[in-house]
């Protein structure tokens, strides 16, 4: 790390910022501004970034993990949901960054309905992701971008802890099975609630994913995240009967599990997701 690394944003240059644009952090956009420069150096630390990648930011807010990126990275595209945050970020990087400002590119959106073309091609995700939309915005920009490789995305904790589940696990459910599918994620620490304004009620938790190949099938993602789904519905009852309406009646889901290896009486909880791909493609074939 530099001996004088560049400056990033204080909490009083933060709090300075909104009082000028007059925003107020908003629960609808799940809006918690980190304020501690020591926090965004171990996210842009932690997400090994070089100089040839394409950084994509969701949630850039006044723009404080922006400037580390920047630092780090050859081009960063931030999605911003918020107008009055999307129009002020190019202009706190011009002040603070200056020899960056072509290296950054703002779109403003929801990032869970962007299309995935007005993104380019970014190799990398890092952001710090609102709670009640952090598991749709990793699924569906790892679906819709095959040229993301890893990321590192902030995350309230027990979200994280539901990433990273494997099975057998309580807290193993639908988020855990299909971010497998995509890629192997690891909880890469914890952050306090005292670095961000507004203080959250909960600790934020850091999740690293490096991007694999999918199970090798000839049926469609689609088809197994439905068995996925089904399975998940009543976290209870037995594979038999949970994917009884999904196969037509519990002897075909039955029928199906003994053909894909698994056990009847089992439950989702216990399934990686090499065991949903099997048993979705007994479903079809059927």
């Amino acid at each position: 790390m530099d001996v004088n690394p560049a400056p990033l944003l204080s909490a009083a240059d933060i709090r300075r910022l909104a009082a000028e644009l007059g925003i107020r952090p908003t629960k609808q956009w799940g809006q918690n501004f980190v304020i501690d420069p020591n926090t965004i150096r171990r996210i842009v630390s932690l997400a090994e970034l070089n100089p040839t990648e394409h950084v994509l930011e969701v949630g850039p807010g006044l723009g404080s993990l922006t400037l580390g990126l920047l630092d780090e990275a050859g081009q960063v595209t931030a999605v911003e949901i918020d107008p009055t945050l999307a129009a002020q970020l190019p202009q706190t990087v011009q002040l603070m960054r200056p020899d960056s400002t072509e290296k950054l590119h703002v779109i403003t959106a929801d990032a869970v309905k962007i299309p995935a073309e007005r993104l380019g091609e970014p190799t990398v995700l890092v952001a710090n992701l609102p709670y009640n939309v952090a598991v749709p915005v990793v699924l569906h920009l790892l679906e819709v971008l095959p040229s993301l490789t890893k990321g590192l995305v902030m995350v309230q904790e027990e979200v994280a802890d539901r990433l990273v589940a494997g099975p057998g696990s309580k807290i193993y459910g639908v988020p855990s099975a299909k971010a497998a599918w995509y890629g192997q994620m690891r909880k890469a620490g914890v952050v306090g609630k005292k670095v961000f304004w507004p203080e959250p009620r909960i600790s934020s938790g850091l999740v690293r994913f490096d991007r694999h190949d999918p199970p090798t099938t000839h049926i469609s993602r689609e088809a197994v995240f439905t068995v996925v789904d089904a399975a998940f519905a009543q976290r209870r009852k037995t594979l038999r009967a949970a994917l009884a309406t999904l196969a037509g009646t519990a002897a075909a889901a039955e029928e199906a599990l003994r053909t894909a290896g698994v056990d009847p009486s089992a439950r989702g909880e216990t399934l990686d997701i090499l065991a949903f791909t099997r048993i979705a493609e007994a479903l079809a074939d059927h």
